[in-house]
Formats: C-alpha cells, structure tokens, sequence
C-alpha cells in the first residue's frame, strides 16, 4: 500500500462512521460509542502514512471545523454536522485517489527539477518488506524522549481541542455560537505558527545551526483577555510541529512512520486520559486546576526533551 492509499483509506472509514452516527442504527449508546471506536482504529495509520506530508493543513481543519459547526447545529440540528462532513470526505477521498502518489517519480505534473530535488534531499525508500528494529526503537532514549514528550504535548493540546468551548460557555458566560467564534482563534495562530516555525527551523539549520539544538529550540512550549491568552498559547505550541513533529525523521527518516506511530500512541493516550481527568478535576475543583495539570506535563515534557532528544540521525 502506498502513501496515497495509506492516508485515503483511513479518511473513507471515518466518513462513512460519521455519516451512520446521527442515524438511527446507532441511536443506543453503545452502538454510538461502537462507531467512534471503528472510526477510530480505521484512522489510526493516517498520522505515520502522512509523517512526510503534514503541515497546517490540520489547523485549518480545526478552524472550519469550529467555525462552521455551531451555526449548522442552529440552523440544521447536530445531524447535519456528521452529514456534511461526511460527505465532504466522500469527496476528499476521490480526489485524493485521483491526485496523490506514493513516490515523485509517479507524479505526472512534477518538473525534472523537482524530482531531483526530493531525492537527493530525502532517504531513499527499500524495496520489498523492510525489518523493523523494534530493539534498537526501543533501546534509545532519543525514541523515548520523543514518546514522553509526545504524551505532555498531546495532554495539553487536546484539552485545548476539546474542552475550550466548553471553558468559554461555564467561565466566560458565551453561548454556543460565541464559543465557535473564540474558539476558531487559537487555531488560526496555531496555523500561522506552525509554517513560521517551520520556515525558521529550516532557516536556521541552512546556515548551520546544529539540528539538535534547532529541534529543542523549535519545542519551547476579561473575556478578550482569555481568548488572547489561548491564541498566544496555542500559537506557542504550534511551533513544536519544527521540532517534536520533525525529529521522528531527523534520528531515523527510514522507520519515521513506525515511529510517529509509536508517539502518537502515547499522544492518543493522553487526550484520552486527559479529557478523562479534567472531567473528573471539574467535577471536584476548578478550571485552574485543570491548566495546573496541564502546565506541569508541559514542563516534565520540555525539561525531558531539553536533556535527551537529538536532531542527529541515530538509526540507518
């Protein structure tokens, strides 16, 4: 399977989970919480099948997301946020069918020039079954500094994603369509960010600058008062994309995907466990509780990353 298909068959499951979710086939509970799973586990490979292609594409996301749904729940009812984006992925997945390749050689509308300038920038790919180190992976601390730093990063990240609407509707007073607004701002710096942080990274590391210590750098973690604050501090976190969401190549470009998979294990696991958590903090204590938790694992995340990553390649 190339990378084409790696990343389109994963984004077809969950349309078609998201399209069968407001129906009635799945008015019980179980049946409901039985489609996110399937979705779930239909999306997983799509993280490691696009390690070499993300960008802000994933924000931008976020952002139409966010901004659309509210006012489709008003007007439309929350079916129709499952329909449309379902059938936003039906299309999606053709074009994308259509247009990807797995490799520069294969695409029709690339340059010569283009072609030459991937291979020689990028590692080639091994023909046939290529043996996975899972010893080695797991030996090095780089991996795990990695994984660790993964799990912090993700804590916080998801909390963001998932709670900030209902953080501006119980804090701030906003109804629903007021939280959809504020809560799109955050991802439009985070979009903004994470190219700057990408272009400075590269900046830097063409003039010479260590990979290593560009890599460590790049992961330095009233109402319009908070909506600042979380732009400024997902704005912030954007700029791990040059460095955490990076480095899987830098130490071992060959098993990058296995090992984007490995962390972003440890990043599911977190938003897991974290939306857990801060339902269970609020339930018993405050929102000031809940960005307590989430600023220590920042720490723990950045003061591992700081001792025990590396930008250099440590696996062939």
């Amino acid at each position: 399977m190339g990378i084409g298909e790696g990343v389109a068959m994963p984004a077809m499951n969950k349309t078609i989970m998201s399209r069968l979710s407001p129906l009635g086939i799945w008015g019980h509970q179980m049946g409901e919480l039985a489609s996110r799973a399937i979705m779930g586990i239909g999306e997983s490979v799509a993280m490691p099948a696009m390690n070499n292609i993300m960008s802000s594409g994933m924000f931008i996301g976020s952002i139409i997301g966010l901004s659309l749904s509210p006012q489709m729940i008003e007007q439309l009812g929350w079916q129709s946020v499952f329909y449309v984006f379902g059938s936003t992925g039906v299309f999606w997945y053709f074009t994308w069918q259509k247009l990807s390749h797995s490799t520069p050689r294969e695409d029709p509308n690339i340059s010569e020039g283009e072609v030459a300038y991937i291979e020689a920038t990028t590692i080639s790919r091994k023909e046939g079954p290529v043996k996975i180190p899972w010893k080695e992976l797991l030996s090095r601390k780089e991996v795990w500094a990695i994984i660790v730093c993964h799990f912090c990063h993700n804590w916080g990240t998801f909390i963001l994603l998932t709670w900030m609407p209902s953080y501006y509707s119980q804090e701030l007073g906003l109804d629903l369509m007021h939280s959809g607004i504020y809560s799109v701002l955050p991802w439009i710096t985070m979009a903004i960010t994470a190219n700057l942080g990408g272009w400075i990274a590269d900046t830097l590391i063409s003039k010479g600058y260590s990979i290593t210590n560009v890599r460590k750098l790049s992961h330095i973690d009233t109402v319009q008062g908070a909506v600042l604050c979380m732009m400024g501090a997902q704005g912030l976190d954007a700029f791990s994309q040059s460095g955490l969401y990076s480095n899987h190549q830098d130490i071992a470009p060959r098993y990058s995907g296995v090992l984007l998979g490995m962390s972003n294990t440890a990043g599911v696991l977190a938003g897991v466990l974290g939306s857990l958590a801060t339902g269970y903090i609020l339930q018993n204590g405050s929102w000031d509780e809940v960005w307590d938790v989430s600023i220590g694992l920042y720490l723990v995340g950045t003061v591992i990353w700081n001792l025990f990553s590396t930008g250099e390649r440590i696996i062939d």
